[in-house]
């Protein structure tokens, strides 16, 4: 089928139609595909580990023997149930044996696809979106709306809920990986305990969150769109000496320069940047609406766009040349941020 709507998603996660044989889980985001991938997976078997009933394979082995996908797919579980091949890493080169093992038939295995990102050109991705027995998950980072809902989750969860300055901030500061962005909303959690206080505040939130790497990669992200050369070589040092990916800190900036883009956008249409900014969804927690209103003065659309596409492109550099991916986020970062300081 073709890749799965947000309701969709929504539906195959509580769950899974019988009448698929087979899930791709793809995108960028990589704590989203797991956690995903594994939802699919606990419907199949209660067990990720059962030897008799789940059959791992990672990109050697199918490449090794190409008919192994289609003799797991066949093979019946001893135990009963139904059994669950899941495939990591796949590729376009897969794309056949992966065909041919879902053309079997025999076997009610499912065969779970968890790939890393996959461009619409791709030969597994069409695959899997033209095949009415396949169910293609895309993963990207989360939008406003779904970390919103993940928020919620995790809060309400714990009895918890946030203040309208609080969520800003943390929608603001989280969505980059879903695994990370959990984890951060749980140690939330956690800090505000079992006390009285049931309201998560912007303090609360910065406590939490401020320290860790959400922070610093927005801060990178300022640096670059306000022009700061000296801050930015300064923040993005320290991000790496602290194990930060190249590729998270280039779609921060991403990210930022998307909603500069789109306050460009408003204020050619007549707005001023302070009414341009509250159209942001969610708009920017109060403290930085001063900044951003200043740095968003530098740029116009098309120089915003220029700058996005180079972010892109040097996010695909860091994938595919073998260069060293720090010294390509660091050199875009750093060209993007002296285009902020050169007149309009």
């Amino acid at each position: 089928m073709v890749k799965a709507n947000r309701g969709q998603i929504t539906s195959a996660l509580r769950a899974l139609d019988p009448g698929f044989r087979g899930v791709l889980v793809f995108g960028r985001d990589e704590g989203l595909i797991r956690e995903r991938a594994d939802k699919i997976a606990a419907q199949i078997v209660d067990d990720p580990g059962d030897p008799f009933r789940v059959a791992r394979l990672g990109p050697d082995e199918v490449k090794a023997d190409r008919a192994r996908i289609a003799d797991e797919m066949a093979a019946i579980s001893l135990m009963g149930g139904r059994r669950l091949v899941r495939v990591d890493s796949p590729g376009d080169g897969d794309a056949d044996a992966v065909a041919n093992a879902l053309d079997g038939p025999v076997g009610d295995s499912l065969l779970l696809l968890v790939a890393g990102d996959l461009s619409p050109r791709s030969k597994l991705r069409k695959l899997a979106e033209q095949r009415k027995d396949v169910l293609a998950l895309a993963c990207y980072p989360d939008e406003a709306a779904d970390l919103s809902g993940l928020i919620g989750e995790v809060l309400g969860a714990a009895g918890l809920t946030a203040s309208a300055d609080g969520r800003a901030y943390l929608l603001a500061n989280l969505g980059g990986d879903r695994m990370l962005s959990r984890r951060e909303l749980e140690k939330l959690a956690l800090y505000k305990g079992d006390g009285d206080d049931r309201t998560v505040s912007l303090a609360d939130a910065e406590a939490c969150v401020g320290d860790g790497s959400a922070l610093t990669l927005s801060q990178i992200a300022e640096a670059v769109t306000g022009g700061d050369a000296a801050g930015l070589d300064r923040r993005i040092e320290r991000a790496f000496a602290a194990g930060e990916n190249a590729v998270a800190i280039l779609r921060t900036v991403q990210r930022r320069l998307q909603q500069f883009h789109l306050m460009a956008a408003h204020m050619e249409a007549g707005l001023d940047a302070k009414a341009a900014m509250m159209k942001l969804a969610p708009p920017p927690i109060w403290k930085d609406r001063e900044r951003i209103a200043a740095d968003i003065r530098r740029w116009s659309a098309p120089r915003l766009s220029h700058a996005l596409a180079r972010t892109l492109s040097a996010e695909v550099q860091c994938k595919t040349t073998g260069l060293p991916a720090e010294s390509i986020c660091h050199r875009t970062c750093m060209e993007i941020a002296l285009a902020a300081r050169r007149p309009r």
